[in-house]
């Protein structure tokens, strides 16, 4: 997908001439800010009568298309509604704005304006408003069309201008247009990843996309093949490779923004490019949508690139252990142990609970750089959707500041985060007669069980583990989240740099 442009602008609603303008507007408001006023005044009184008469209300999400018939330089007005004033707050913001992408789009118009919200969100700084506009409207225009010989419904919008009144918010605007554009085309690259079917989106490709975002943003890269992972001893991972032909990847990619000696983040992604179940079968129902079980490695290579680009004072890397999860002659069983890069044993005793075994090399390996904060993401369980549903991210650590700055990212983000218990006492549940751990506690607890399992290999770092198996896939569209792959955890880790940066 091309990314659509976004710029600001100096001018006045009413004196811009425009495919389409998109006018936000609060429910039980009157038209009374002065770019509404304006309009409404050239229009001899029409958008007041919509509100008088009930046909725009300015209910969350509310959209109506309205021609202008040459009265104003405008050739359309887009109004689209945040609801109630004290709820209006950055989220409503971004999707009043993938709403209006998506009207924008279906009425054929190339590029669209709009002024900046008259109502600001309760402690939201220019740049934060304008970066929610930008996601919006990016993320609201998404489409996958890679594969359809017919090409797409409707082409893409171009280009879009957030106007803003007056010269001296300019700078502040763009610099929220740029993290914008940023973190939203991070999320379209994760969200294109997870689309492409898995007997293209193999291990090997995930391993040259890496390589093309290194060679794109001066990364420094480095894969590690089967027979290094031999040597060093990842046996969790090469265990639940072995069932595939497909080759087994470790990347680990590093960015350099601030003091050599400033100890870095580091982010670990669960990259499954596919997962059947292994030996212990998923049921064929949803099963296509295993292609996305590679989701949290998809989201931590597209943080880098963000990083990258948007030259954040910071030491960052990103570790992807990449595999596929397969049945086959030599595939690992119930009850095989396998022993870890920490040294630790696990007994399997489902290899559908692959995840965490992949993770758990991941971890361990990622403690050799000392990270100042430690965090994976990962599709990793059932559990999390059964607790949590679609719309929160389930969230355990060992560090309140960390878990802390994570879970305002993600309220800053629309990605929320709901924090777990992450008791010892849960781990009577993976106790072991014959390894060190296993891999699965049972049916009770399952998300809480699994992070517990994590919570081993990572040391004294300070870590939080984000479980977005809830969030990953969507069946339905949304204001801004796409039916199918979501790219949901890619912008609230992008946020969590950007704020740690600042």
């Amino acid at each position: 997908m091309k990314i659509m442009q976004v710029e600001a602008k100096v001018g006045r609603a009413d004196a811009l001439a425009a495919e389409a303008l998109v006018l936000t507007h609060c429910e039980g408001e009157a038209v009374s800010k002065p770019d509404m006023a304006a309009l409404d005044r050239s229009l001899g009184g029409a958008l007041h009568e919509m509100l008088r008469s009930k046909e725009f209300e300015g209910k969350a999400n509310e959209v109506l298309l309205f021609h202008t018939q040459g009265k104003v330089p405008a050739k359309r007005l887009i109004l689209v509604g945040l609801g109630k004033k004290k709820d209006a707050g950055l989220d409503q913001i971004r999707q009043a704005m993938g709403h209006a992408a998506k009207r924008v789009r279906q009425a054929k118009a190339g590029s669209f304006a709009a002024p900046l919200p008259s109502v600001a969100p309760r402690g939201a700084s220019m740049i934060e408003v304008a970066q929610a506009m930008a996601e919006g409207a990016i993320l609201g225009s998404y489409q996958f069309n890679v594969y359809r010989s017919e090409g797409p419904m409707n082409k893409d919008v171009a280009a879009m201008s957030i106007l803003t009144p007056r010269q001296r918010q300019v700078r502040q605007v763009a610099e929220g247009i740029r993290r914008g554009i940023a973190s939203a085309e991070a999320t379209v690259f994760v969200r294109d990843l997870c689309n492409h079917p898995s007997n293209v989106m193999t291990p090997t490709r995930i391993a040259n996309e890496a390589k093309t975002v290194a060679k794109e943003t001066g990364l420094s890269l480095k894969i590690l093949e089967q027979r290094d992972m031999e040597e060093l001893g990842m046996g969790a991972l090469l265990g639940v490779a072995k069932g595939s032909h497909e080759p087994p990847k470790f990347i680990i990619l590093q960015y350099h923004g601030a003091k050599k000696e400033d100890r870095p983040v580091v982010l670990v992604g669960k990259t499954i490019t596919f997962d059947t179940g292994g030996i212990s079968l998923k049921p064929a129902e949803n099963m296509e949508q295993m292609k996305a079980d590679m989701t949290g490695g998809a989201e931590v290579l597209a943080a880098i690139r963000a990083a990258a680009r948007l030259k954040l004072p910071l030491n960052l890397i990103s570790i992807l252990p990449v595999a596929e999860n397969m049945p086959g002659g030599r595939a690992m069983r119930p009850g095989d142990v396998v022993k870890t890069l920490s040294g630790k044993t696990v007994e399997v005793q489902n290899t559908d609970a692959e995840g965490r075994l992949i993770l758990s090399d991941g971890l361990a390996y990622a403690t050799r750089f000392k990270p100042a904060a430690l965090i994976d993401i990962a599709t990793l369980t059932g559990a999390c959707v059964v607790a949590l549903g679609q719309f929160a991210i389930g969230m355990f650590g060992t560090d309140a500041r960390l878990k802390d700055a994570v879970r305002r990212a993600g309220l800053r983000a629309g990605e929320r985060v709901w924090e777990m218990p992450l008791w010892e006492e849960y781990f009577e549940q993976l106790r072991s007669e014959v390894a060190d751990i296993r891999n699965i506690g049972g049916r009770g607890g399952g998300m809480i069980t699994a992070a517990l399992f994590l919570s081993k290999f990572v040391g004294d770092s300070p870590w939080v583990h984000l479980d977005i198996a809830s969030t990953d896939w969507s069946e339905r569209e949304r204001a801004y989240i796409a039916k199918g792959p979501t790219g949901v955890g890619t912008r609230l880790l992008i946020q969590y740099l950007i704020d740690r940066s600042l």
